[in-house]
């Protein structure tokens, strides 16, 4: 492994600063403490331009290679926590009851933070280096909202890059999968408004329980008898909702959940079958059934020739046969897709000792990844924007 040594100088301020961002933890949109220490750590590392407040709480920075240019390499890093009770054990705990970093995005932002260091300090390269700390990325849309604001009017760039943990690999194995790589995700709320009874006298009831879960059965149909299997989609129903007495058959139910995909058609034809069997169940039981279908995440779709070049660029960092490109695809979302539906990109999984999974109230990011990432981001915007080229 050969981390940038001016990075590798400076890993234990990568590690503080992470420690103080997963001890701080700030839901999406509400990252107001973590933008602050962003936009003051930038300032402090010389950048050229600092703007806040883009997307809500979004950060925006610009550094200029010393060899002009006009090109422009965009990075990207998440910076929400996560509605969780924290359990990890770590001294540097969650403060903040509910909430806790484990997704990881305290490291990313950290990473990134990293890389523009390095890069304000050295600056080789030609053209200029967009940095972009985005809000709210744990499906709260925070990469729609800055794209809405102008993000890449205000700020263009001609190709973008971001990066996320992997605790279910091996310690510095990056992985790139060019075009499809992570599913879109539309979610769903259904409400079944029945008719409440009393429990000993369910005849008088039209009990949304009941149909409710002939629903949720009905919902597996789209993934077994509607769906090419050569075309996947997960279907999840994640609550249920209803009542609240023991001797109440009660009047409503609510079902939510998500659909996982890789191809807009399959999405479509779910959102219609699940539309469909609403109706239908409607009708069967004499009761109101709404679906409510929202698309939250698209399809994150890789480059592939800049899949390509992330996969070098890491490569001297990590050694030629732990960084490589991959054909396996994520059913997990991550909305820096909106940002490759504008802008050609890649997005990498960087693997790290952790052994807990992501979004568990265990996970634990381990340290050691922080140089690497911050290496990654700082040879890609080397190589891509290298002088005199």
């Amino acid at each position: 492994m050969s981390v940038i040594p001016k990075i590798e100088e400076f890993a234990a301020e990568l590690t503080a600063i992470r420690h103080d961002f997963h001890a701080h933890p700030e839901l999406g949109f509400e990252e107001t403490r973590t933008a602050g220490i962003v936009a003051e750590k930038l300032r402090a590392y010389g950048v050229d331009e600092v703007h806040e407040g883009i997307g809500g709480t979004g950060v925006v920075a610009l550094i200029k290679g010393e060899g002009g240019g006009n090109r422009r390499v965009g990075l990207r890093a998440d910076m929400d926590a996560l509605p969780i009770e924290e359990a990890s054990g770590v001294p540097y705990t969650s403060q903040n009851p509910g909430r806790m970093h484990a997704c990881g995005h305290d490291g990313h932002t950290t990473m990134l933070l990293g890389a523009a260091r390095y890069l304000a300090e050295t600056r080789d390269f030609d053209g200029t280096v967009v940095l972009i700390f985005q809000p709210a990325e744990e499906g709260l849309g925070g990469a729609r909202r800055m794209i809405a604001e102008g993000l890449f009017e205000k700020f263009p760039c001609d190709e973008i890059y971001g990066m996320h943990n992997d605790p279910n690999a091996e310690p510095g194995i990056v992985t790139v999968a060019p075009g499809p790589a992570m599913a879109g995700a539309s979610f769903f709320d259904i409400t079944v408004k029945g008719t409440g009874s009393h429990a000993a006298m369910p005849h008088q009831s039209k009990d949304p329980i009941v149909i409710g879960t002939a629903l949720v059965q009905q919902l597996q149909s789209v993934v077994s008898r509607n769906t090419p299997p050569t075309k996947p989609v997960v279907i999840s129903v994640t609550t249920f909702h209803a009542g609240a007495a023991y001797n109440v058959v009660p009047d409503t139910a609510t079902i939510s959940g998500t659909i996982r995909y890789f191809h807009d058609e399959v999405a479509e034809m779910a959102h219609q079958r699940i539309k469909d069997l609403c109706a239908g169940l409607s009708q069967a039981y004499g009761v109101e059934i709404t679906a409510d279908l929202r698309n939250v995440f698209d399809v994150l779709m890789n480059d592939p020739e800049l899949s390509t070049a992330y996969v070098d660029a890491a490569k001297e960092v990590v050694g030629a046969d732990m960084a490589f490109e991959t054909s396996d695809q994520m059913t997990g979302s991550e909305d820096f897709a909106d940002m490759l539906k504008v802008v050609p990109g890649a997005y990498c999984r960087v693997g790290h000792a952790g052994s807990i999974g992501l979004h568990n109230p265990a996970f634990v990011l381990d340290d050691a990844i922080l140089p690497v990432g911050a290496s990654i981001y700082a040879r890609i915007v080397e190589n891509r924007l290298k002088r005199g080229a």
